[in-house]
Parts: C-alpha cells; structure tokens; sequence
C-alpha cells in the first residue's frame, strides 16, 4: 500500500507478456478505485454492472468491450446478488511494442478510444469473428500440446489485429451512454494535458470558472480520489515510462511538473517501492 492507498491502489499482477482469463462470480460490492501497470481489456458477457474510468462511468450490456489503458485509475461497480461473467486480458505495453510495425500498431486500440468511448459495443451481426477468436483465445490457455506457448501467442497476436481492424473498419460500435460530472472531466481532460505546468489548486480552479472548494468537492466525488493526488500520480507514471530514455534524471523530472528532485525521488519510492535510479537500471 502506497501513500495514496486512500484514494487508489495499485491491483493484479502481470509477470508474463499477456494473461487471459474468464471468471463468473457474485462479486463483493466497494471495489476500491485502482490502476495496473498494463493494459486491460475486459468483454463483459452477463450481469448487472458499470464500470468507472477516469472519472466517466459507463453501464454494461452484454457484449461490450471495455479498454483500460495503463495507468487509467478505475474500478467495476457490479451489481450484488447478479452474477459477474467476463473474459479479461491482460497485455504488456513492451510486448505490444515488439509487434508494432510500419503498417501497424497493436497499441492503436489502447492509444485514442474511438468516439471518445472507452467502452465499445459487439452490436449483433458485427464482429463474430471477433468474439469467436477470444474464447478461441481464452479456451487455448486452458490447454496442452505441441508449442502450445507459442500457439497461444500467435493466436494472441491475430486477435490484436483482428481487433484493431474493427475498431479502425467502425465493425464495433463506442458506447454513448456514459454518465459523468460536465464540470469535473473538463479539469481531468485539462490536467492530463498539462502535467508540466504549475497545477495549483487555484490555479485549476480559475480555469475551470469553479470555487476552489466546490471544485476540490465535486473532484473527489467524481472520480474517489484528490485533486492533488491524481496529479502527482499521473506525474510520477508518465516518469516511469520517460525512464526507459537516457534522458538526465534531473531534467527527467522537471519535465514531468515537478520543481524538486528529492521530491520526485521520495513520492517516486512510495508508489513504486524503488527510486527513480533503481528503476532506469532494472529496465537495463
């Protein structure tokens, strides 16, 4: 648990390039908000739910195709007493690099949600092959054989492209009905464009033409967590990422909005339990 547990925490795991995996339960009710270092993507099959992602909220039908991306602070808010089927995948961002080519980027889905959707919909007469491939892909890894690794992961990658051809054909529908604070997603949307600015409290709040009381209020109920937080926390993963440059670790933080280095350093530790130093060197 990091100094931020209060308003989100880090959930799951993944010590392999992808993990694909179905499960049907009657869920517990206060999933606390979280983020993963990987991609997720989430088909929802049955059940009475709606699901949160940064700040929107999107209520599930059968079919739909939910893409969190690293880093996006989230959480399920199933019904209780309804049972909870989905197929979940979850994908490593450098696995994704090693397959992007010049005629493609198995990223793309992950990289702009289309329709401003992070909840897209397999609409009836749409996408079969779709749907076909991930419970291909889901049942496969239940399984033993020849190069079953190996076919697992082939099959993975075709269920990628398979994928980003729908969303780049328009075969999968975005979600429209989304409910959200119109106040509050403006100042997220202004927050994550401008990182490595001066966001002060204040400073937000004139912006966004709201008192800074009202603002810091409706902020928390909107997405569970404090302004100050969620900018320190999406500061601190963008100079995760920025770490597997070169780039000087003293210009590497003021390039990510922070003004001190031992600072950066200390909130560094507290979320990902290693300094800044650390880290470059694992990734080496």
């Amino acid at each position: 648990m990091n100094i931020y547990a209060d308003n989100y925490e880090k959930k799951g795991y993944l010590l392999t390039s992808f993990k694909i995996f179905r499960l049907n339960d009657t869920p517990l009710t206060g999933i606390p908000f979280h983020y993963h270092d990987f991609h997720k993507i989430i088909l929802f099959l049955q059940g009475q739910a709606s699901y949160s992602i940064e700040g929107k909220t999107y209520p599930l039908a059968p079919r739909d195709i939910i893409f969190v991306r690293a880093g996006e602070i989230h959480r399920p808010e199933p019904q209780p007493d309804f049972p909870y089927e989905r197929i979940i995948i979850y994908v490593s961002p450098a696995f994704l690099k090693r397959y992007t080519k010049s005629d493609g980027d198995l990223a793309a889905c992950f990289q702009t949600p289309p329709g401003d959707s992070s909840v897209m919909h397999l609409s009836p007469g749409k996408s079969h092959d779709l749907l076909f491939h991930m419970e291909k892909l889901e049942q496969v890894t239940h399984q033993q054989g020849f190069a079953n690794e190996l076919y697992i992961e082939m099959l993975f990658v075709e269920f990628m492209i398979l994928l980003n051809r729908a969303l780049q054909n328009r075969d999968i529908d975005p979600l429209h009905r989304v409910s959200y604070d119109r106040k509050i997603q403006p100042v997220i949307r202004y927050i994550q464009t401008h990182l490595t600015e001066d966001l002060t409290i204040d400073h937000l709040a004139a912006v966004s033409y709201l008192s800074r009381y009202y603002l810091m209020r409706r902020f928390k109920a909107a997405t569970g967590y404090g302004i100050h937080q969620y900018i320190i926390s999406k500061r601190l993963l963008k100079a995760r990422q920025m770490l597997t440059s070169s780039m000087p670790l003293t210009e590497l933080c003021y390039a990510c909005g922070f003004r001190d280095y031992s600072a950066f350093s200390r909130a560094f530790r507290a979320m990902f339990q290693c300094t800044p130093l650390e880290y470059r060197k694992r990734q080496l």
